[in-house]
């Protein structure tokens, strides 16, 4: 008996990671087509080091409408161009004097420092593009760019400070606490600006994994409604399936009161024996059929050959409405939350399955 519970669950908790791994395909061929992940850490960049936009507003949107529909569409790529060659040698100092500015009622001089960032960067960058496609900086590699730029100026690190306080930079002020801290070492400078710059990295992480889970979501409520997923019929379905395959076993024992009810289930068209009734339900088992009531379904011939596909528009729009499958369609939703890498761990627990390293 603790047999068919087990069978159960495995085989729902395989159709909530198969669909899980759906939806996170799609959600990754989505991010990486629209460069998303890379436009959100450059608009983090663009905010950080040159204080938003022209207009002085953030480069990263406040609201998850903005960010996957704004952020990706907008003509105002946060990005650098993409630059093919490498890093340059020598690295010039920020052209500005801070006493002429600060003495001066003029505005502040563009100076742009995410692009002065990414000069030491484009290196890691991929040729893919106008903009640049980088999506992760290493915390070292970036400390390392901002010693080559403090390496730059008179004065060093306060040569630097100086002149991003004159031009409005919020860096400076990270800079400076993380500076302060360090006592005025240089070493434990760059270690403190790659420690701050990976708990940022960390915080942005979170920040975006916040706005996608409402995408997850979305995909995941879009994919069940369209497969026609219902998470409680499946679950009859698998204990269907496990009793048939009892009743085949009893057959084969001898059994011949339960030929019966394999006949039963034997449709016509395809067998008129109890063998080819046995071999073609066999063959469509339930984790097969997961998909029977989608928009469009898929079925294989039974002699091979091409799959076919049928569009049950009228069938899936019925079982749509149908109250019975709400709480079903529900429970999917609220599974395909976890995520497949949770699914793929319970999987294991069950199958006893264990990751040789």
């Amino acid at each position: 008996m603790i047999s068919v519970y087990v069978d159960l669950a495995i085989g729902l908790v395989l159709a909530f990671l198969l669909l899980s791994l759906l939806v996170s395909g799609v959600n990754e061929a989505f991010v990486r087509l629209l460069g998303i992940r890379s436009k959100f850490l450059w608009a983090y960049l663009r905010d950080t080091m040159d204080g938003g936009s022209a207009d002085g507003t953030s480069w990263i949107p406040s609201k998850i409408a903005d960010v996957f529909a704004k952020l990706p569409f907008s003509k105002n790529d946060p990005r650098p161009e993409h630059s093919p060659d490498p890093a340059p040698p020598v690295v010039a100092p920020m052209p500005v004097d801070p006493t002429a500015v600060l003495a001066a009622e003029e505005p502040v001089p563009d100076v742009d420092m995410t692009a002065r960032l990414y000069r030491r960067l484009q290196e890691i960058d991929h040729p893919k593009g106008a903009r640049t496609t980088i999506a992760d900086i290493p915390p070292e590699r970036f400390s390392g760019a901002v010693m080559e730029l403090v390496s730059a100026e008179e004065g060093g690190v306060d040569g630097l400070l100086t002149k991003l306080e004159a031009v409005g930079s919020p860096l400076a002020g990270h800079l400076k606490g993380v500076w302060e801290g360090a006592q005025r070492d240089l070493d434990k400078f760059r270690k403190g600006v790659e420690n701050w710059f990976d708990g940022e990295m960390q915080r942005l992480s979170t920040l975006y994994r916040r706005y996608v889970k409402w995408v997850l979501f979305a995909l995941g409520a879009a994919l069940t409604l369209l497969l026609g997923m219902d998470a409680l019929e499946y679950g009859k379905t698998l204990l269907r399936d496990n009793a048939y395959r009892a009743a085949v076993a009893a057959v084969a024992e001898g059994g011949q009161e339960a030929l019966a009810g394999l006949r039963e289930r034997c449709d016509p068209t395809v067998s008129t024996d109890a063998l080819g009734c046995v071999t073609e339900s066999f063959s469509s088992p339930a984790l097969v059929k997961i998909f029977d009531h989608s928009i469009v379904s898929v079925s294989l011939p039974p002699d091979g050959g091409d799959p076919s596909f049928n569009w049950n528009g009228a069938v899936w729009w019925d079982r749509l409405i149908t109250p019975g499958h709400w709480p079903g369609y529900v429970l999917t939703m609220i599974a395909l939350l976890f995520g497949a890498p949770f699914w793929w761990d319970v999987l294991r627990r069950l199958t006893g399955f264990r990751h040789r390293s």
